[in-house]
């Protein structure tokens, strides 16, 4: 995965012509164009060149004692003066009444008025490098709130991604302090997430035109504007075809900045290095489904451990809430260590690498992967790579059991039972004879499972079964009626159990 930029500071944000009239020290008075507040101010300039244009940069309070002015000048001089200011972006114009006027001249302020240029009024007692003060005073004041917000912003957005659900944690802080909308765009240009308020459908059908120019394009940020909306959007430095979008009213110099930092942390939650490794991962899944045994694709799966002496867990996970996307499975697999992700409906299995046993044959003490925030999982026994399809329904039936108990995590267990002591072959055969009345209703036999390992609680094995408690009565009920069998009965319960575990 290339390395995401670091975003760089937000630039100085510019000053209110209304913050600097409010300076009571400077006696500012504003006598044409529009009204101050909708007036930002870059920076001061000082000139008393009849043409200022090759000089201003744009964005300045341009100030002037009317030396240039012409004795007898008249309403043309004024025009044209005016005319060059506002072509070169000028934002205000200042004009000192001293030492040249006793008042401004009214065909500038009939020429400001033309032009909707700013003519300010500054008073004999006020110097110009006053003014100038006062503006890097109020844009340093800006600057440091800004930085303070977009620092403040930055904790925040990290704070989000530490989060068992990161994306949507992510994208709605972004949304909240962009106070607009916060959008995921996977490869395909289809919508994985979003947080903030719903745009309209214009709005919403650019943010999705800009997601997909930025996937298309070498340009990795886009912006645009649609119904006084402004939108911008952020290739993810994963390289997989992930784009940021953001769409807000308003955009202050600082918000480059945030949703920068945001595209950072979104690239590294979304981003799957495309290496050696992943290529590697690629040629097991083909040999796997071209007849290869598991243990001979293993070495390629990038886990670092030595053929044979690898073992495995297998994971089964729920979200606490709502069901997983891709990108919250993927961040999963991250925090369990494993790129080898499966996501399907509501459940996500992970494949992890346990690590070998001892040469005593011993187990390392660390039962397997740790419970995660917001998650509910669980854990098959560790098994060789041949073992991994009776793993895996032994981390769905652990998972059953820890929603059932409303616990973080449940392990399989692997000791050696009494069960252990009949010889396979003949404790299957047993199963398949004990079980055969319920053999082709396989939701008799799930749940005369799962109601057993629950200890016969109707409530507990519903919420495993996600189906309501008269339906386990019924189902229970019809077992002990085809198995023609006291279910009550403790030994006739062992027996059961026995034999379903042997299924």
């Amino acid at each position: 995965m290339q390395e995401p930029a670091v975003p760089s500071a937000p630039p100085t944000p510019p000053v209110s012509l209304a913050a600097l009239l409010s300076r009571g020290d400077l006696g500012l008075r504003l006598i044409a164009g529009p009204p101050a507040a909708e007036v930002t101010v870059h920076w001061a300039h000082t000139s008393e060149m009849s043409d200022p244009f090759p000089y201003l940069l744009g964005g300045e309070l341009l100030l002037t004692a009317g030396v240039h002015v012409p004795r007898g000048a008249g309403a043309a001089y004024f025009d044209g003066y005016v005319a060059r200011i506002v072509a070169a972006g000028g934002a205000a114009l200042g004009f000192g009444l001293a030492p040249v006027h006793d008042t401004v001249p009214q065909a500038l302020v009939a020429a400001c008025e033309a032009y909707g240029l700013p003519l300010v009024e500054v008073p004999t007692r006020t110097t110009f490098s006053g003014v100038a003060r006062a503006v890097w005073q109020l844009m340093a004041r800006a600057r440091l709130a800004e930085l303070r917000r977009v620092s403040e912003a930055q904790r925040g957005l990290a704070a989000a991604a530490a989060r068992p659900d990161p994306v949507p944690s992510v994208l709605r802080r972004l949304a909240t302090r962009l106070a607009g909308r916060a959008a995921l765009y996977g490869p395909d240009g289809a919508q994985l997430a979003a947080a903030g308020p719903e745009p309209g459908e214009e709005v919403r059908r650019a943010l999705a035109e800009l997601a997909r120019f930025v996937t298309g394009h070498a340009p990795s940020t886009a912006t645009d504007t649609v119904a006084g909306t402004r939108l911008a959007a952020y290739a993810l430095g994963s390289g997989q075809g992930f784009v940021l979008a953001v769409a807000a009213p308003h955009r202050e110099p600082g918000d480059h900045t945030i949703a920068s930092v945001a595209a950072v942390l979104l690239s590294l939650l979304t981003g799957e290095h495309r290496s050696g490794t992943g290529a590697a991962r690629s040629s097991a899944l083909v040999r796997l489904l071209l007849g290869a045994r598991p243990e001979e694709v293993v070495p390629l799966l990038g886990t670092g451990a030595a053929e044979g002496a690898v073992r495995w867990h297998v994971v089964h996970a729920r979200p606490a809430a709502g069901t997983p996307d891709p990108v919250a499975a993927s961040a999963l697999g991250t925090a369990l260590g494993s790129p080898l992700v499966d996501s399907a409906g509501d459940v996500v299995r992970v494949l992890v690498a346990a690590g070998p046993e001892s040469p005593g044959g011993s187990r390392e003490p660390a039962s397997g992967p740790a419970a995660q925030p917001g998650w509910t999982l669980g854990v098959s026994a560790r098994v060789a790579p041949a073992e991994w399809p009776a793993a895996d329904v032994q981390a769905a039936r652990a998972l059953a059991r820890a929603r059932a108990t409303r616990v973080a995590l449940v392990r399989h267990g692997d000791r050696s039972a009494f069960a252990d002591l009949v010889p396979d072959a003949e404790a299957e055969a047993h199963a398949r004879t004990l079980l055969a009345p319920l053999a082709d209703v396989p939701a008799l036999t799930g749940t005369l499972r799962a109601w057993l390992s629950l200890h016969g609680s109707w409530d507990r094995t519903a919420v495993a079964l996600s189906v309501h408690r008269n339906t386990v009565r019924q189902r229970i009920a019809r077992c002990a009626a085809l198995l023609e069998a006291d279910l009550d009965d403790p030994d006739v319960r062992m027996e059961l159990w026995f034999a379903l575990r042997r299924t």
